[in-house]
């Protein structure tokens, strides 16, 4: 499964890019990579992130995005929201941040990274392994 997104921030880390791929991967149930489309060069890798579907891996997970938010990516019904977290994987286990999700208008493929504001949660909570 492979969907095209279209940002109108760029999300942090990758800018000035603002068109992905989002790409499933393979035999892992709910992780994806978020690829910069067009941006592969003489044998440079594209800029990609590791998002983890919160549906799948943090069902109580319910961050709330503020009404300003959810106008930039045209997000009227919450059950049109696609509620991602990047996802760090290293050597000692993987972490993921809770407090800038990826959230995506599941109906138009228009994504944002957002920072919430005035909820407690961490920049990189750890995943629970199963």
């Amino acid at each position: 499964m492979s969907i095209d997104l279209t940002f109108p921030v760029a999300p942090f880390g990758l800018e000035p890019l603002r068109s992905f791929t989002l790409d499933l991967v393979e035999g892992a149930e709910g992780l994806f990579t978020l690829v910069g489309s067009g941006t592969t060069t003489a044998g440079v890798d594209a800029p990609r992130l590791y998002l983890l579907d919160a549906a799948v891996h943090l069902p109580d997970y319910a961050p709330l995005l503020s009404d300003e938010q959810a106008d930039v990516i045209g997000l009227v019904r919450a059950e049109d929201a696609m509620l991602l977290v990047v996802a760090n994987p290293d050597a000692a286990g993987t972490t993921v941040n809770l407090l800038a999700p990826v959230v995506v208008n599941a109906r138009t493929g228009v994504g944002a990274q957002f920072i919430l504001e005035d909820q407690d949660l961490p920049l990189r909570a750890e995943l629970a392994r199963s």
